[in-house]
């Protein structure tokens, strides 16, 4: 498969994400803080087992032990922040603030690692991809402007959670399959201590284990197996830009099967949007020549012969 493919297959997989996540809050009784760390913790869980003939072959050097602690500390940063936003403000500004900022924040280091501004479609992708989901999360709701402020600096800090996520792992120290499974893990209990006391007590009906099983399998493991696979071949800026896909297919799902109507206005953001998709995905910009490369080195890959 293509790095396009995984990015786009990651960006898909994401966007049933929220709903799952939301309908396993309602299922269950749940926090989405709790959400979040069964989320972490079923997806690493379930990669762990089906890649355990390769983790158990890895070799737990000082580099691989380091990349496994980075990767967890920052998915959980990620998870605990972006809910945080949400509980301060609201879904859609969340979503809004913390998407739109990951590529701007990547576009900026990017340009002062490698001293030139980013390329122009680069420049037209972010332009493209802001507008289409200021418009596609519409004018949102707040407490009060302190909530807000409060809200806008959690989501600042999932968006650097993200870019840095996005960053590190460009750079390969073990295998893709292994550093999720074992990251998502890692980042599952970094948020127990948070978690356990709002609650995790989960009902054992089928619909709620089902639920969390797809949760865990396929808008995480599958989808961030996928985006880290895709990463050793697409630009840092360019695989941040498929996280845009999160909402609009959230979006198209709502409207498809929970009846919820998309006003003119979020039309056109929709629309913006996959012009920003098509314009990140075409020639130069899906690939890793379109941007300055980090500089990559190959330590110890971790993994016994």
């Amino acid at each position: 498969m293509s790095t396009k493919l995984f990015l786009i297959l990651a960006g898909v997989l994401w966007g049933t994400g929220g709903l799952a996540g939301a309908l396993l809050q309602n299922l269950a009784g749940l926090h989405p803080l709790a959400v979040a760390a069964y989320r972490l913790l079923l997806g690493g869980a379930i990669a762990t087992v089906f890649l355990s003939t390769q983790i158990r072959r890895l070799r737990f050097t000082k580099a691989v032990t380091r990349r496994l602690l980075g990767v967890g500390a920052l998915l959980a940063i990620f998870q605990a922040s972006y809910f945080g936003g949400v509980a301060m403000t609201s879904v859609s500004l969340a979503t809004l603030v913390t998407i739109g900022s990951s590529p701007v924040i990547l576009a900026v280091v990017s340009a002062v690692r490698s001293r030139r501004l980013p390329s122009p479609r680069t420049l037209l992708c972010i332009v493209l991809a802001l507008t289409g989901l200021a418009l596609l999360a519409g004018m949102p709701s707040t407490r009060d402007i302190w909530h807000t402020v409060i809200g806008i600096a959690l989501c600042l800090v999932a968006a650097s959670g993200f870019a840095a996520f996005t960053v590190i792992n460009r750079v390969p120290v073990l295998p893709a399959g292994p550093t999720i499974s074992l990251g998502l893990l890692i980042g599952g209990l970094i948020l127990l201590p948070v978690a356990l006391p709002l609650g995790m007590a989960l009902p054992l009906r089928f619909d709620v284990l089902m639920t969390a099983l797809f949760l865990g399998l396929v808008p995480t493991a599958v989808a961030y197996g996928s985006y880290l696979l895709a990463l050793r071949g697409a630009s840092a800026v360019a695989a941040a830009l498929s996280a845009v896909l999160e909402p609009l297919t959230a979006t198209v799902l709502s409207v498809l099967f929970f009846n919820e109507s998309l006003g003119a206005v979020g039309v056109i953001g929709a629309v913006l949007l996959g012009i920003a998709l098509a314009v990140n995905y075409s020639a130069e910009s899906g690939s890793a020549q379109s941007e300055p490369s980090l500089p990559v080195r190959r330590p110890d890959a971790g993994v016994g012969t």
